[in-house]
């Protein structure tokens, strides 16, 4: 028996010993991860370097906004004033009715806003769940309207508006973009990265498309809804031909409208211009702050499927 066991023990020790050596796989992974460094650091001086001249034109503006009007356009520029000028921002609520601005186009802005979301989600609901001859070719005539530019058909909306007496007036404006294609092709690339199993439980269990629309697609889709709205909300809000055309009266007009008073026939206030429109972004940065989790997950994620 020990004669026997002897012979498989130098066999097992031979194989031990002749086994070729492993790949040196720890020195080409330390290599990949170096590669991978190397490029997220540039990645993130780039992204870097692209966010500052981003923010260039508005750190101009906030500076100017600390001028005076012969020092806004000097040159060389001169990022930090020399003497800051805090009372552009008491003044200007004094020279212009800046507080109704204000208002006119919050109002216009907030209502349009829920319009448009309301909308463009229920017609959304009709071109993503609901089966229709002729759905598909409707959608696409529909979205191809984006590719029309405002300036074809200006001239015939301020005829309708004119006849039906609404010039002058800002339910003219609400209902012009009240309604929107881009509203609606967003929502529906969303809807249709829910699956359609939940609809038609919803529908066995007796639920009409009202039903299912409002309890159901709704509450799934915060993040598309956030996104249109943030859309909507920061367009209306920067809006400047709508009112120029539509309004008259200085008590309808906007804060994008209400600056022009600054301009003059031969000379501009551009201290105040830069004071005003600082004050103009601060409720476009305030509902961005809020919803820029949802608006980000939202167009992230809208053109996932369809």
């Amino acid at each position: 028996m020990a004669l026997n066991t002897l012979p498989n023990t130098a066999a097992v020790d031979t194989r031990a010993v002749v086994t070729p050596p492993r790949p040196n796989r720890p020195l080409r992974a330390d290599r990949r991860d170096a590669v991978q460094g190397v490029r997220a650091v540039l990645m993130y001086v780039g992204l870097a370097v692209l966010t500052a001249l981003i923010f260039v034109p508005f750190v101009w503006m906030v500076s100017s906004s600390l001028k005076q009007d012969n020092q806004v356009f000097s040159i060389p520029i001169q990022w930090i004033p020399t003497e800051f000028v805090w009372s552009n921002y008491v003044d200007i609520w004094t020279r212009v009715p800046m507080l109704m601005y204000l208002k006119n186009s919050a109002f216009l802005s907030i209502v349009i806003t829920f319009l448009q979301v309301l909308t463009g989600s229920f017609a959304a609901y009709g071109f993503a769940k609901m089966h229709f001859k002729g759905r598909d070719v409707l959608f696409v005539a529909y979205i191809a309207t984006i590719a029309v530019p405002w300036q074809a058909y200006m001239v015939p909306q301020y005829i309708m508006m004119q006849k039906a007496g609404l010039v002058n007036t800002h339910l003219s404006i609400i209902l012009l973009q009240a309604f929107g294609a881009f509203g609606v092709f967003l929502m529906r690339q969303y809807y249709m990265t829910i699956p359609d199993e939940l609809s038609e439980a919803a529908r066995i269990d007796g639920l009409s498309e009202y039903s299912i629309w409002y309890r159901i697609i709704l509450p799934l889709t915060k993040p598309a809804i956030a996104s249109l709205a943030l859309l909507t909300f920061v367009n209306t809000w920067n809006d400047y031909m709508g009112p120029f055309i539509y309004f008259t009266s200085n008590d309808l007009w906007t804060v994008q409208l209400g600056l022009r008073q600054f301009v003059g026939q031969f000379d501009a206030e551009y201290a105040m211009i830069m004071t005003g429109s600082v004050i103009s972004v601060i409720p476009i940065v305030i509902v961005f702050l809020f919803g820029q989790r949802f608006f980000i997950q939202g167009i992230a994620t809208s053109g996932m499927k369809g």
